[in-house]
């Protein structure tokens, strides 16, 4: 879908435009909501956005303004943890210049959470969510899960195993990118479920045969070019690629039941009472905006009935760890562990 077609497509307005929310959805119960049922924005919101997906989570928010005239929707854009510790900041020192805060990791949206900034959300919202990404003080927009692409000439499916702690004592040559941000949420998740022990013996296995990357792009291009076998990367970082080239020689593998296969998510948050906050978070689950970040950003949608993106296994295939996600929040003492094994 290109950018044109889809501002335009979002912010055309039709007689369909003051349909109540609730009629639309008795109408499809369980089908995802068009723009076309939302009532209009009007009034002053500020939005502190963590994340820009390389601008198409701009192109949205472009989108809604255009449609809603009458919005005066202010941006401060800026890193989701550091934007994150700003509100709790901000909410300690009794002042409050955010509406909605939109960030790229749950570990921020937990810091906010915890920190009791978060307006709890009506039912009628969260319900319209995927089963496992229903929470009431916060809404999951896009998800995202944790992968191992592997070099289709070097290794076959078998050779991999489904088990991510496995790897650390397997003779496959991997890569990964320990500084970034969504591996070491994904280092939380498998101290949170494995514990510190098993954790620090994992992550000196793999640094005695891992070779180190600046980015998980940069993991999956060198899973491609053959420089390793296998890395740790989010999932759509291959399908990025392989789009641009259909023949790339890598493909995506899943461990099972652990943090491998971790499902992580970008997620927005009310900091404000009233229905404008509300509101414009139901804009990010309608299914032209869903659709648009599946397609153009190959995310994950999290709403009913909307495509995921072509060549990822099904979410109800996958077998993620159950976790709350917002306890990825606990990223310190990951950091900590780390360093103190020598891979930051």
């Amino acid at each position: 879908m290109q950018r044109r077609t889809f501002l335009q497509g979002l912010a055309a307005a039709t007689a369909l435009g003051s349909l109540p929310l609730g009629v639309a959805n008795a109408l499809s119960p369980m089908a995802s909501v068009s723009v076309e049922s939302l009532p209009k924005l009007e009034g002053d919101l500020t939005l502190y956005l963590g994340r820009g997906e390389g601008g198409l989570y701009e192109n949205v928010l472009q989108a809604i303004e255009k449609r809603n005239p009458k919005l005066n929707l202010k941006i401060r854009r800026g890193g989701s943890a550091a934007l994150a510790n700003t509100i709790v900041a901000e909410k300690k020192a009794g002042v409050k210049r955010a509406d909605l805060f939109w960030a790229v990791d749950t570990g921020s949206i937990g810091m906010v959470t915890d920190a009791g900034a978060a307006k709890p959300l009506p039912t009628d919202l969260t319900t319209q969510l995927k089963e496992g990404f229903q929470y009431p003080s916060w809404s999951p927009v896009t998800g995202r899960v944790r992968t191992l692409p592997y070099n289709t000439q070097r290794v076959s499916p078998e050779q991999i195993p489904d088990s991510v702690m496995a790897l650390a004592d397997s003779d496959l040559k991997l890569g990964w990118a320990p500084a970034y941000s969504s591996f070491q949420s994904f280092v939380t998740a498998m101290r949170l479920l494995e514990g510190e022990k098993a954790t620090r013996a994992w992550l000196k296995g793999v640094n005695r045969n891992a070779k180190k990357y600046a980015g998980e792009l940069g993991v999956v291009m060198g899973v491609e070019r053959g420089e390793v076998d296998v890395g740790f990367a989010n999932h759509y970082y291959t399908l990025r690629l392989k789009s641009g080239k259909p023949d790339a020689n890598v493909a995506l593998a899943y461990t099972k039941n652990d943090a491998g296969c971790l499902v992580n998510a970008s997620g927005i948050v009310a900091l404000s009472d009233g229905d404008l906050p509300v509101n414009f978070i139901r804009y990010l689950l309608t299914h032209e905006v869903q659709s648009y970040l599946a397609r153009e950003a190959y995310e994950i949608p999290l709403v009913q009935d909307v495509a995921q993106p072509e060549g990822l296994e099904s979410l109800s295939t996958l077998t993620p760890p159950a976790m709350d996600l917002r306890n990825l929040a606990d990223l310190r003492p990951t950091l900590n562990l780390m360093r103190d094994v020598g891979v930051l």
